[in-house]
């Protein structure tokens, strides 16, 4: 009978010329060819992952960008509407205050035709009104020009017979304007054609239709009052 010695385990067979420490461990013959597809699939997983992160942090970025755009577009109306509003308030202001001031301007006028703006009154007079010119008010209102009534407003009517047109032959009050705006108009006098009056002509169309009713009714002296023919 073989006795088997204690402690020694059977190794296994290794190829001849083969170094014993290159045997497979734990590991079978088809274990790197399975490796491989595995590998290349979660690779592929991983990029299709990496590529959908990517456009939604692209789509993310464009809904941003919009919003901004979008928030600078309403800032600015906002800057234009308030300095639009700010500017409408300023004029209605100064044209409520250049109202309160007519009533002077108009006796500084009045005075100023009657020879009565003398003295420390004139001067105090003419700074007022250079003041409301610089403020932007304008007077406006002259005779002989044609009668509108958007900025003229007649108190006295009449005819008179060398008019072609309502015109307005006296100013009673001046009208103001501020920038386009009416402050008040001017007050006036008008007078309009006579009724049933005819434009007086010209000498000018008088010596021509002279010359032209003469060239169609004159003939040659001869066929007037020269001899008849034998």
């Amino acid at each position: 009978m073989t006795e088997e010695t204690p402690g020694f385990e059977e190794e296994p067979d290794v190829p001849s010329g083969a170094d014993p420490e290159d045997a497979p461990k734990g590991a079978g013959p088809g274990s790197a060819a399975e490796s491989g597809p595995a590998a290349q699939a979660g690779d592929v997983h991983e990029k299709t992952a990496l590529t959908a992160q990517l456009d939604q942090v692209r789509t993310a970025l464009g809904e941003r960008t919009a919003d901004l755009q979008r928030l600078q577009a309403e800032y600015q109306n906002y800057r234009r509407r308030v300095e639009r509003d700010r500017v409408t308030v300023r004029e209605i202001a100064v044209a409520n205050l250049l109202t309160e001031l007519l009533p002077v301007l108009d006796d500084i006028g009045r005075a100023r035709e009657h020879d009565e703006l003398v003295g420390g009154f004139k001067s105090v007079g003419e700074s007022l009104e250079s003041v409301a010119a610089k403020l932007g008010l304008q007077q406006f209102g002259e005779e002989g020009e044609p009668f509108d009534p958007t900025i003229h407003e007649a108190l006295m009517h009449s005819y008179a017979p060398d008019v072609t047109e309502t015109t307005c032959v006296a100013i009673l009050q001046p009208g103001y304007r501020f920038g386009e705006r009416t402050i008040r108009p001017a007050r006036v006098a008008v007078a309009e054609p006579q009724p049933g009056a005819q434009p007086k002509a010209s000498d000018e169309d008088a010596a021509g239709e002279g010359s032209g009713s003469s060239a169609e009714d004159g003939k040659p002296a001869k066929e007037n009052g020269g001899p008849d023919e034998g």
